[in-house]
């Protein structure tokens, strides 16, 4: 198994070729060896020159080392175990070498070089034999985004017996200006992206090192989310807490990035291309799409305290390819509601492109609450903490109280919001609970707004009159916001299939019609009235994907308002 890293630097630069060794901290005039655990590793110089210098990584492989200890899975013939491509084909086990051997250059340590660290370099890449069932394809759709112009040549699977074809494995260049460390950094996520397996066991310390080696740059990466779920081999825990933390590394939404269903395809295993291989959503899912509290180790309940903020609606956008909406979050008056009710309008986008719809959901959210001059609020199902960030950003909401039912969930939050590290005014405005929205809770009364954010669709009818007093008869805020997706809107997405909701968990999807009775039935015998605006586009035929309900006290006494 061989990689060979060449720099050959332009001849005004005034950098010799050489001061790769520098940056690797690897003399060019030294054989190195490096003991590891399936083999030994060596790093050597073929050519040492002022114009041009390449380094060679050489991996020894010893098959027997590599799989003494471990399970004897089926193979496809007896000697399986030990007659296959492992030692020959860039891998996991190449990026493990690449971590073990170039451990500094990986992350950009060079006290020698410190400016040449920094500084991009012309280098050529080449790894004569790479693991990749998606073919040169693949290849490119990877590698291009990150700056490398990529060669990608199929192996024969014998080139004296040119018929049989092609094998599943490439002879990878590329070729293109970038830091080491970066370049580094890309083929130690991407060897086992490509080559579809690992020969360790991933726990939750892959992620670390994941967010360590591609934070930089596989945030912006247009194949993040397949990318990450290929490097943590579709272990969906993992792969939700990833892309949530990628998510904060570049201001995406994170539950738009968790929200894709991380069960592999049918075709992801056997090579097929990316758009072949997107998951897909419907009755063959046997994994929920993007709730936080659909994987976290927890037993699964029907609390609606027990549902995050989910992006049912993004993860059909992100699966099926339907068009995002691009247009400013609207709001009216849908019901023709109470005379004399104030509008209210949620910010323009301004020049930002694509917002998701689950931005603007929040942006509708947080504007609506604003309208209600609401200071003190309820985030009722906060999950993992989405709209508690942008309420903190917000300074005229003084007191913010998050309630879950998970408490991993809110275990995230804490972390995501980094509340341990955040100033002690702003720390103290936030306060979170574990708490189920089927049991009444003292603590919540006298706030003056509530928010359920795509939660009551998680709750079974049964028990969703159990939730609506612990709301609006116990709790009694003077106003209440409801958002819920609008089951019309569901045509509109391709992927979808008829009568199918657009999250596994859901126990229903109202029509804007069912969605306006239930909200007047409750404003009605509650004491409130109900307004309605439209989030994300309308579209003319259905309606906007996504519908919110804002619900004010027409009674002073909380007591009245309960009867």
């Amino acid at each position: 198994m061989l990689l060979t890293i060449t720099c050959t630097p332009d001849a005004d630069s005034g950098t010799p070729a050489t001061d790769l060794g520098f940056l690797l901290h690897k003399n060019p005039d030294r054989v190195q060896e490096f003991g590891l655990s399936y083999g030994t590793a060596h790093v050597l110089y073929p050519h040492a020159a002022p114009d041009r210098c390449t380094a060679a990584l050489l991996l020894e492989v010893d098959p027997v080392r590599l799989v003494r200890g471990r399970s004897r899975e089926t193979q496809a013939f007896s000697l399986g175990q030990y007659v296959n491509d492992r030692p020959y084909a860039a891998s996991s086990l190449m990026s493990v070498a690449i971590g073990a051997v170039f451990r500094s250059a990986l992350r950009g340590d060079c006290t020698q070089r410190p400016e040449l660290a920094r500084t991009p370099l012309p280098l050529r890449l080449e790894l004569p034999a790479l693991g990749c069932r998606g073919g040169p394809e693949l290849a490119e759709r990877i590698f291009a985004p990150l700056g490398w112009s990529v060669t990608a040549t199929p192996l024969p699977l014998d080139p004296a017996f040119p018929e049989w074809g092609d094998s599943a494995h490439l002879r990878l260049v590329l070729t293109g200006t970038v830091r080491l460390a970066d370049a580094l950094n890309h083929l130690y996520v991407l060897l086992p992206v490509l080559d579809g397996a690992k020969h360790y066991w991933l726990d939750a310390a892959e992620v670390d090192k994941l967010l360590r080696a591609g934070g930089a740059w596989l945030a912006t990466h247009p194949e993040r989310a397949w990318i990450t779920r290929r490097y943590l081999a579709r272990r969906h825990s993992l792969v939700r807490t990833a892309l949530a933390r990628l998510a904060e590394l570049d201001a995406s939404d994170p539950e738009e990035l968790g929200a894709i269903d991380e069960e592999p395809a049918a075709g992801e295993d056997s090579g097929e291309s990316l758009a072949e291989a997107a998951p897909a959503i419907g009755p063959d899912t046997t994994e929920p799409t993007s709730t936080a509290r659909c994987d976290t180790g927890e037993p699964r309940t029907n609390d609606a305290a027990a549902v995050n903020h989910t992006a049912s609606d993004t993860a059909i956008e992100a699966v099926t390819g339907a068009p995002r909406t691009e247009s400013p979050v609207a709001a009216s008056d849908l019901d023709g509601g109470a005379a004399g009710s104030p509008a209210f309008t949620a910010p323009t986008t301004g020049d930002v492109p694509r917002l998701s719809l689950a931005v603007q959901r929040r942006a509708a959210v947080v504007a609506a609450l604003r309208d209600t001059g609401a200071t003190r609020v309820l985030d009722l199902g906060c999950g993992e903490g989405a709209l508690l960030r942008d309420l903190l950003d917000d300074r005229s909401f003084q007191e913010i109280v998050g309630v879950d039912v998970s408490m991993r969930a809110l275990s995230i939050a804490r972390r995501r919001l980094r509340l341990d590290r955040l100033p002690e005014p702003v720390a103290r405005r936030l306060t979170l609970r574990q708490g189920s929205l089927t049991y009444t809770d003292s603590a919540l009364r006298g706030f003056d707004a509530a928010v359920l954010m795509e939660v009551i669709e998680h709750i079974d009818p049964p028990r969703l009159p159990a939730v609506e007093y612990v709301v609006f008869g116990a709790a009694a805020p003077h106003s209440v916001l409801v958002t819920t997706p609008n089951a019309e809107y569901n045509v509109r997405y391709d992927g979808l299939p008829a009568g199918r909701f657009r999250h596994t968990d859901h126990r229903f999807e109202w029509t804007r019609a069912e969605f306006r009775s239930w909200a007047q039935r409750i404003a009605g015998h509650f004491g409130y009235r109900a307004r309605f605006a439209p989030i994300g586009a309308p579209d003319p035929e259905v309606g906007p994907p996504t519908q919110l309900a804002v619900f004010t006290r027409t009674q002073n006494d909380t007591e009245g308002a309960a009867q």
